[in-house]
């Protein structure tokens, strides 16, 4: 039996957002920029998908802009942002997904910015006022996550904002892990940019969305034919966009909460020795990411894979990579406790015999493989 355990890292494709890719492919073939009959019916489809997601982030349909993914709604408003900003600091914090890290560091290493990481508490958490106190005269932009994609961990994007628009100081959030698993009101919320991908709430792949706050100014990212109000160009993906916008407040997260805290107890209660990376603080629901002491988390990751369980040793997106979770990092775990971690993400199908199953499997391929080291 297989058992799909990855969900941050991507979640199925739901049928719905299926239905209407291929209903817009069929019916809305046409460039949404052509003035003809085909044109015109691929704009109302791009437009309709547009104001439905407006609605549901409490925001104006105008200040949303269709990327390729999240990665670059992020690197959008980095760019846009940083180069149009005289030389300072950018404060940023040190668990961001790697499309803000390394980017940041990039344009800051090109344009002559000096970067100022702020790394959380133990519990993964970042202290709001220890990242406020960098925010000063000199700063140019602030990024924080609202969610963490590896140890789910809630960040406290609401005092940031708040702090960063006294300031004048254009603050990014990256939304990706939070839409569909919390609250998202980003019209409450009133931060210059945040960004959000369709894959993680079931939408397709390669389609996300940057929200910029009315007024902001932001260097275009993309020159053309103008489209999306000239900030990136190229002709927009319609059945993409249409599946984003089927897909949103369809998965229920949270029903996963039960899950994943069964899990961890009944984890803890086999394996006393494991640790629960930001257990002590609020976290979206379906997350859970261990540390299990003298196992090689890439090795366990290859034996629940061989066994039907499909887990995380980090984020996905530097999961070809042998290097330690820099999150773990930066939240003082040391080098090999981090290679001995492991990040599951439940989903809303998911049940206790599931987490059951995957505490039985870890149990077993623990005691296998110290058997086989002769231990």
């Amino acid at each position: 039996m297989q058992r799909y355990l990855d969900y941050n890292a991507t979640c199925p494709t739901l049928d719905v957002a299926l239905e209407a890719m291929a209903e817009a492919a069929r019916h809305a073939s046409g460039n949404p920029s052509s003035m003809h009959w085909a044109g015109r019916s691929a704009r109302r489809v791009l437009d309709d998908a547009r104001d439905k997601i407006a609605r549901y982030l409490n925001v104006e349909s105008g200040s949303l802009v269709f990327t390729a993914g999240g990665t670059e709604a992020n690197n959008m408003a980095i760019f846009g942002c940083l180069s149009l900003a005289k030389k300072g600091k950018v404060v940023v914090s040190a668990i961001e997904h790697p499309s803000v890290l390394e980017t940041i560091t990039y344009w800051c290493e090109r344009l002559g910015h000096e970067l100022c990481l702020v790394r959380p508490q133990k519990n993964g958490q970042v202290d709001a006022d220890t990242f406020c106190a960098q925010l000063d005269e000199h700063a140019v932009m602030a990024c924080m996550m609202w969610a963490n994609n590896e140890s789910g961990v809630i960040q406290p994007v609401q005092q940031v904002v708040q702090a960063c628009k006294q300031l004048s100081v254009p603050v990014l959030v990256d939304g990706v892990q939070a839409l569909g698993k919390m609250q998202v009101d980003i019209g409450a919320l009133d931060a210059d940019f945040i960004s959000f991908s369709a894959h993680k709430i079931g939408g397709p792949k390669g389609v996300g969305v940057l929200a910029i706050r009315r007024g902001v100014q932001l260097e275009t990212w993309a020159l053309g034919g103008g489209q999306e109000r000239g900030r990136r160009s190229g002709t927009e993906n319609v059945p993409a966009v249409a599946g984003f916008a089927a897909a949103l407040g369809v998965l229920n997260f949270s029903d996963t909460a039960a899950v994943r805290d069964g899990f961890e107890e009944k984890l803890l209660l086999k394996m006393p020795d494991v640790t629960i990376h930001g257990s002590g603080v609020e976290r979206v629901s379906n997350t859970s990411m261990f540390t299990v002491p003298g196992m090689d988390g890439e090795t366990l990751l290859m034996q629940l894979d061989l066994a039907g369980f499909a887990v995380a040793s980090g984020s996905a997106c530097s999961s070809g990579k042998r290097e330690p979770s820099h999150v773990l990092q930066a939240m003082g775990v040391d080098d090999r406790a981090a290679r001995s971690s492991l990040r599951v993400s439940f989903g809303a199908e998911h049940t206790t015999d599931d987490a059951q199953a995957l505490v039985d499997e870890l149990v077993r391929i623990r005691g296998l493989l110290k058997h086989m080291a002769g231990l």
